[in-house]
């Protein structure tokens, strides 16, 4: 492999990512190496062999959210509605709308809008880097090709980092990985954060052995901390959660950033009224199939009442139909939102309601 050229493999093949990023680096290449495995693909970007960005296809604004949201303890405008808007602006809706580096885009508008310095933006890259790397290393078949015109030149760039520290790092991390598996007793089981724990041995001496000093970015978040919301003046947004799913309450509660919403959960439609009376919510989410009480009748009772004249209601229901819809059009409800339902759909819907 290491005195393959370069250049376009579309038909699967063996891959030796180790040696591909090897090449790289020591052409001091600029471009985009894109490796493919099926549905997903790998975009490392770099510029002189350094490297500027790096993504993985899959759950693609999951992973920018889950670093937004462990940065927001210490930046508190990257709240949940800062990083809903940011993926109602780049993030596609349908594989027809896909926007070319969306998820580069969102971190430039990010940096653009004041909500992150560029000196965060280029750490934030950096750990992006590190979880995509660590995955592409485990790769053992795909096809890849590299574009020296495809770049990100009309794009702020935040960082250029050193691929040897960074390949180290994620070795580091593999064999650690492979260590603690290996000490488990039977019966247990270690859930890795990537693909596979396998890195093949004899590639690991390609890119050097002194071990980087790691960059400390992964601050524990606290979710039980609500004083961060009041410190800077801003109050919760109260979501009433009317379900007789457990499951499904402890779903949407999970969903819901504590240091943005108050979730109360109810569970029993009977009592809901009260309880709701109770809480004043600015939104609640009523799930459509209940016992003894459906959502459609809820709905209607909860609209009667003086306080909920004007509450943003959502049904939350498996039904599609167009029967269900004008029932809940008939209803007054405010929106309709599909089982089963990501946090995205989740938090796009919440904050269409609730600004």
């Amino acid at each position: 492999m290491s005195t393959t050229p370069i250049g376009s493999y579309r038909l699967f093949q063996k891959l030796h990512p180790l040696s591909l990023l090897a090449q790289l680096t020591s052409r001091h290449a600029t471009g985009c190496l894109r490796v493919f495995t099926g549905i997903v693909s790998w975009s490392i970007y770099l510029e002189d062999g350094k490297l500027t960005y790096a993504s993985y296809s899959d759950k693609l604004f999951e992973r920018l959210d889950s670093h937004l949201r462990r940065l927001s303890q210490q930046i508190p405008a990257l709240n949940s509605a800062t990083r809903v808007q940011m993926r109602l602006t780049f993030e596609a809706n349908n594989e027809h709308q896909l926007i070319p580096n969306a998820d580069y885009k969102a971190i430039c508008w990010l940096v653009k809008q004041n909500y992150i310095a560029s000196t965060q933006a280029g750490n934030l890259i950096d750990e992006l880097a590190k979880e995509v790397l660590e995955s592409f290393l485990c790769l053992k078949e795909g096809s890849y090709e590299f574009n020296p015109e495809d770049s990100l030149d009309e794009l702020p760039k935040f960082c250029r980092l050193d691929l040897r520290l960074l390949v180290e790092h994620c070795q580091k991390q593999l064999r650690n990985r492979q260590n603690i598996q290996s000490s488990v007793p039977a019966g247990f089981q270690v859930l890795p954060t990537t693909q596979s724990p396998q890195v093949q041995p004899q590639l690991q001496i390609k890119l050097g052995q002194q071990l980087p000093k790691k960059i400390n970015f992964d601050i524990a978040e606290n979710r039980n901390n609500k004083t961060t919301q009041t410190s800077v003046g801003k109050n919760l947004y109260t979501i009433a959660c009317i379900d007789d799913s457990q499951t499904v309450l402890n779903s949407i509660k999970h969903f819901l950033d504590e240091t943005t919403f108050s979730v109360v959960m109810i569970n029993d439609p009977v009592k809901a009224l009260m309880q709701i009376l109770r809480s004043k919510p600015d939104l609640i989410l009523l799930d459509v199939e209940m016992p003894s009480l459906d959502g459609y009748e809820l709905c209607s009772l909860l609209r009667k009442h003086s306080a909920f004249k004007n509450t943003p209601i959502i049904m939350v229901t498996g039904r599609t139909g167009f029967i269900d819809r004008a029932k809940a059009k008939m209803v007054r409800s405010s929106g309709y939102l599909t089982k089963p339902f990501t946090q995205s759909d989740l938090l796009k819907m919440v904050f269409k309601h609730i600004g």
